[in-house]
């Protein structure tokens, strides 16, 4: 009797932790990053402005697209990320509380995984939260995954 009880508690544990994750990983039907998006786990994404930060840059993939060429001397990393991604949320959040250590030579660009295929498969980028830093023409120099600071993103740059 005690090994069944126990079976069952094992279970019951197992089938609720999978519905968390189901819950936290799946994407909301439309997401914009422009605007504070309320995901299913009950966080939301905050909108990220087209401001410069003090240091470096921390902007939005359409403000780079409108003005690309202010950022030709700057070491421009794209951050594929989604609003329904845990650690692409505790990514960002870390980012945005850190925006003052930007380097002035670095701009991060927020990418919207979801809206971007062609970027997606220009990069060969597959998951969220992946960094892809390119050059002045557009071009790959490095690809990475993981990162969650400001520190990582300049230890990664080349």
């Amino acid at each position: 009797m005690k090994k069944f009880k126990s079976w069952s508690i094992a279970k019951i544990i197992a089938v609720g932790l999978s519905s968390f994750l189901l819950l936290s990983c799946s994407a909301p039907e439309s997401v914009d990053q422009n605007q504070s998006v309320e995901v299913e786990t009950g966080e939301s994404m905050p909108a990220v402005e087209s401001a410069e930060a003090a240091a470096g840059n921390y902007i939005m993939y359409e403000s780079y697209e409108a003005a690309a060429s202010q950022y030709a001397e700057s070491n421009v990393v794209l951050f594929f990320n989604a609003a329904w991604c845990s650690t692409c949320k505790i990514a960002r959040d870390n980012f945005e509380a850190s925006l003052d250590e930007i380097p002035s030579d670095l701009t991060v660009v927020v990418v919207d995984f979801d809206d971007s295929n062609e970027l997606r498969k220009k990069y060969g980028v597959t998951l969220q939260h992946t960094f892809v830093q390119i050059d002045s023409m557009g071009e790959m120099v490095k690809k990475w995954s993981g990162s969650t600071s400001i520190e990582q993103i300049v230890n990664q740059t080349i």
